[in-house]
């Protein structure tokens, strides 16, 4: 791709994060002017902005942490809107800096690289797996998905819808099929093939966690049984419309599986974006994509800058 492409296709992104944010950033941006029309930033500017980034859900300690940080260098100044969104951008900007971590693979000749996709039902996982393929298929990867939810039907055939669009195989089986035997058997497949990358769907129901662990659980060590680093990657994926109950999710499967990253979906159906910061403070996960809509380009590797200023109510660059 040329650089002219490069450019084309950042600026189009860039766009997209700005239209995807656009509630989360147009609530605490709203919040932002109405406070700061010329005025001091006092104690009760401080407060009343610590108020309004709890409300856009960066939690109580991330949003005192980030006022702390603005405030070092400006308090008892007088301050406009605009400098504030700056000052919150660069602050959040350093927060998310050890976030922005791409998904990388480590590649062996001739053995797949096994990624564990995790999420409580609902997240996205399954529309997370095939963008991920569609991304992983354009870098020139072979690719297999594992139809790993086996207790719900929609998600299997989802699963094989994504498959025939993107133009990779799909192993699935009936509904209530042992998820960790068809895992070991997705993943002799894998390799018998030579195939770069396998994808594994898992089901998500927390209701009954002692269950999900087990079952997890199994999957991770009967792959084991035939590559003993297998999973290489867990990815978590997150549904930000769910806010501060994110948090709750993400200290359970760590409890669960040994999660490597996240993906946060819907990022475009909230006003409750700045979730992300709160995550990316209290676990130091790399975030490796986010999402902000339906379509396969609407999933990109996560960029702490560009995700900061948008956020913050300005252009993303």
């Amino acid at each position: 791709m040329s650089g002219a492409e490069n450019g084309e296709t950042r600026k189009g992104w860039l766009g997209r994060l700005k239209a995807g944010l656009s509630r989360s950033a147009g609530q605490l941006g709203g919040s932002i002017s109405a406070l700061f029309t010329k005025r001091r930033l006092d104690q009760d500017a401080l407060d009343e902005l610590e108020e309004a980034l709890i409300q856009a859900d960066l939690g109580v300690s991330t949003a005192a942490r980030v006022v702390a940080d603005i405030a070092r260098d400006r308090f008892d100044k007088d301050i406009t809107a605009e400098e504030i969104r700056l000052a919150l951008a660069e602050s959040l900007t350093g927060l998310l800096q050890t976030a922005e971590q791409p998904l990388v693979l480590d590649e062996v000749p001739g053995m797949p690289q096994v990624i564990l996709v995790v999420g409580v039902n609902g997240a996205g996982k399954t529309t997370t797996i095939g963008k991920i393929a569609t991304r992983l298929r354009e870098q020139g990867k072979s690719v297999m998905l594992a139809a790993g939810d086996t207790f719900r039907a929609a998600a299997i055939e989802q699963l094989k819808v994504w498959g025939e669009r993107v133009g990779v195989p799909v192993l699935a089986r009936e509904t209530g099929t042992d998820a960790a035997g068809l895992a070991y058997d997705a993943l002799a497949e894998a390799r018998e093939k030579k195939v770069d990358v396998l994808l594994v769907d898992t089901a998500g129901r927390l209701q009954n966690k002692t269950d999900l662990m087990a079952e997890l659980a199994k999957i991770v060590r009967v792959m084991k049984k035939l590559d003993a680093a297998a999973p290489h990657q867990v990815l978590l994926v997150l549904d930000a419309t769910t806010g501060q109950n994110a948090l709750s999710q993400v200290a359970t499967f760590k409890e669960i599986c040994a999660v490597t990253g996240l993906v946060v979906t819907k990022l475009d159906g909230t006003a409750r974006g700045g979730v992300l910061v709160a995550i990316a403070d209290k676990f130091g996960l790399p975030v490796h994509f986010i999402g902000v809509g339906e379509q396969a380009a609407d999933l990109q590797p996560f960029t702490a800058r560009a995700y900061a200023r948008t956020l913050a109510g300005l252009e993303p660059d």
